[in-house]
């Protein structure tokens, strides 16, 4: 059975491991993900940003994949934002050892506390540093506490004992008092710690689940008490073993902050990882993605849910003729009375007056009947008597419709059109339930239509489809422009003003080198040496690397000269203590000069056999030449913008297998951008 809750034992760990990785961030950003689950966008110092998910009910830790988020954040989103955003996260804590977690924020008007409640349905609720509830997920009252706006916040009632806090003796007193439950029952809900952990307590001690509370021995209960420790002791400071249990097929069955003897089975696998939270996100982010790729089920519910609806519309439509037409009807019936007034009453009168004089319906009947053969107008319009309720049933311009002779014509018109009016009543209710009819059936059939797209036929699919949004974070040296050496040492240079001076202050070493052009407006390039010596190929190409991104490049220069020196020989002033522009440096000392270095630069395309793609580089020529499948060389030109990058894809093309030509001709041409100095240039011939 796959795992359905978060336990007490998975808090723990994850909020330890999130004690160390994202007290100290900053809320760049707070997102809405579905009704009850929350992404935190973090950020710290010269770290990349990384994403917290907290889930009502279900869930907490950080995320390596990118989140599809809503075009419109909902209320409680916007209300997060409003109080949390550039929030500093100052901690994070379990409440007791309940399935409750605490995070603690610094903000401009105070400290605030966002509590994440795991247990049943779950919440997610704002609390100010006075304790009063600013916001919530879900508003509730309930007969311990009341989540509402403005109220003092409580925690929840425990579920049981805290078993950080309880002794040998309250442990056996506990479960003595259960009678004959079992104990496995008796301990899940005494200590409030879970089926499946209660079952591994029992098992490493020995003791069989199903045994009755009252027959436990003082040994059996300390044997339990002990295994209970030692588990508590891994999970709060002990070595964790974050793990991920797959089943026979591969499936993920659960996700466990420590190995446990209840999965040591031959027909399980335990797939470990660095750390817990990326087992819980590996676990949660798959079997999410599973579930919509095999929601078979819902999607067949969902048609007939859709199809019921067709059902009700054809009915309602049906109702909604008929009330239109009875609506019409009795509103005609009614002029029609008031148009043909007088001849009415005379066929009435009729009626009437043979009555007066005692005779019988059937001899009135006759008489009209006689008239009406002989062409009496008035006659003309009677059809039937009905004696049991006196209505004279007449058909008057092809309409039918029954007159009441104990009332006047004026009070049977007045009583049609009454009736026309409660119809229209009746249309109006008819036509407010078929739209929304209507409206729940767009809703299904759009829901059917989101299930179906994201359904997915195999898990490798599956896999695939999710890879895509793993988050890929970029190494510190992608800010700037570099490339690997022919012998694979990496060279970095810096991108403008600010990165140069980045550069040289934050990323250099004592140990590597500096390049730069002999010329003003020329990046600083720095080969991190690793404490190796770099080959003259590779001085080589550092300094082509350094000349080809300077100013000679934009004012069309064959050649420059460029120099190398240590880190050490740079510095922010000169002889005399004035200082230098903010990304340039006073070079002091002999300089390593390499003449005649000439400007071009090269781009070529590199097959990745393992992912199955094809990738665009660029950087110094032989550099490119070692690593590419094809290539081509760049110099200074008057060719640029689109139009460049469209001739080199076209180069690139041309010496290619026919195999690669289409997935390069997918590629877009800014992808090429990054590697042509200025954005110009010509293709050099060869």
């Amino acid at each position: 059975m796959r795992k359905k809750e978060f336990t007490s034992f998975d808090v723990t760990a994850v909020v330890r491991e999130l004690k160390t990785a994202i007290i100290d961030s900053r809320v760049n950003n707070i997102y809405q993900l579905a009704p009850k689950t929350l992404l935190l966008k973090l950020h710290q110092t010269d770290k990349p940003a990384f994403g917290l998910i907290l889930e009502a009910g279900k869930r907490l830790h950080l995320t390596a994949y990118a989140m599809e988020k809503p075009l419109r954040p909902p209320a409680f989103c916007m209300a997060m934002r409003k109080y949390l955003r550039n929030a500093r996260l100052t901690g994070v804590e379990q409440y007791e050892f309940e399935r409750v977690i605490t995070l603690s924020f610094k903000t401009q008007t105070g400290h605030l506390w966002l509590i994440l409640e795991l247990f049943g349905d779950g919440n997610i609720i704002l609390v100010s540093e006075n304790n009063e509830i600013l916001q919530a997920l879900t508003y509730k009252q309930m007969r311990d506490r009341n989540i509402l706006r403005g109220e003092t916040f409580k925690y929840a009632p425990s579920g049981g004992k805290n078993p950080l806090k309880i002794d040998s003796h309250e442990l056996f007193e506990g479960l003595r008092a259960s009678g004959d439950v079992e104990v496995v029952r008796t301990l899940t809900r005494f200590l409030s710690i879970g089926g499946v952990y209660a079952e591994e307590i029992l098992l490493r001690a020995g003791v069989d689940k199903t045994k009755a509370c009252s027959t436990l021995t003082e040994e059996e209960v300390k044997a339990v008490f002990d295994s209970l420790q030692s588990l508590l002791s891994q999970a709060v400071s002990g070595t964790l073993e974050p793990c991920v249990v797959l089943d026979e097929t591969g499936a993920f069955v659960d996700v466990l902050p420590i190995r446990l003897k209840r999965y040591e089975d031959a027909n399980l696998k335990l797939q470990p990882y660095n750390n817990f939270n990326a087992a819980l996100d590996e676990f949660y982010s798959r079997v999410s993605a599973i579930e919509q790729a095999t929601a078979s089920e819902e999607i067949d519910g969902l048609k007939r849910e859709a199809e019921r609806l067709k059902r009700i519309i054809t009915e309602q439509e049906k109702v909604l003729q008929e009330a239109e037409s009875k609506t019409e009807q009795d509103r005609h019936v009614g002029d029609v009375i008031y148009a043909h007034i007088g001849e009415l009453q005379a066929l009435l009168d009729k009626f009437s007056t043979g009555k007066q004089n005692g005779k019988e319906w059937k001899v009135i009947v006759s008489e009209i009947m006689a008239e009406k053969q002989a062409g009496s107008k008035p006659h003309m319009f009677f059809e039937s008597l009905d004696t049991k309720n006196l209505h004279v049933n007449v058909c008057v311009d092809d309409l039918t419709f029954g007159l009441d002779l104990r009332k006047t014509l004026y009070e049977d018109a007045a009583g049609f059109y009454e009736r026309g009016k409660r119809a229209k009543q009746k249309l109006e209710g008819a036509q407010a339930a078929l739209a929304d009819s209507k409206k729940k059936l767009e809703e299904v059939e759009a829901k059917t239509r989101d299930a179906q797209a994201t359904q997915l036929s195999t898990p490798s699919e599956v896999e695939e489809e999710l890879e895509k949004h793993r988050i890929k974070h970029k190494e510190w040296f992608e800010k700037f422009r570099w490339f690997i050496s022919s012998d694979g040492l990496l060279v970095v240079a810096g991108k403008d003003a600010v990165t140069n001076e980045v550069l040289i202050k934050k990323y250099t070493e004592d140990s590597d080198i500096v390049f730069h052009a002999d010329i003003i407006g020329a990046p600083f390039v720095v080969i991190k040496t690793e404490g190796k010596t770099p080959s003259d190929q590779c001085l080589h190409e550092a300094g082509e690397f350094a000349a080809a991104f300077s100013r000679g490049w934009r004012e069309g220069f064959g050649s420059v000269d460029v120099y190398w020196v240590k880190p050490e020989q740079l510095s922010k002033g000169g002889s005399s203590g004035e200082s230098v522009a903010h990304g340039a440096f006073v070079v002091h000392g002999q300089r390593n000069w390499i003449r005649g270095v000439p400007l071009r630069t090269a781009l070529g395309i590199a097959v990745d056999e393992e992912m199955g793609v094809v990738r665009i580089g660029g950087g110094p020529v032989d550099s490119v030449k070692a690593k590419t499948n094809a290539f081509v060389v760049i110099v200074p030109g008057n060719d640029e913008g689109k139009q460049l990058f469209k001739h080199i894809l076209k180069a690139l093309v041309e010496k290619t297998s026919k195999e690669l030509r289409e997935a390069i001709l997918e590629l877009s041409t800014e992808n090429i951008r990054e590697f042509v100095p200025y954005g110009k240039g010509a293709i050099q011939e060869n």
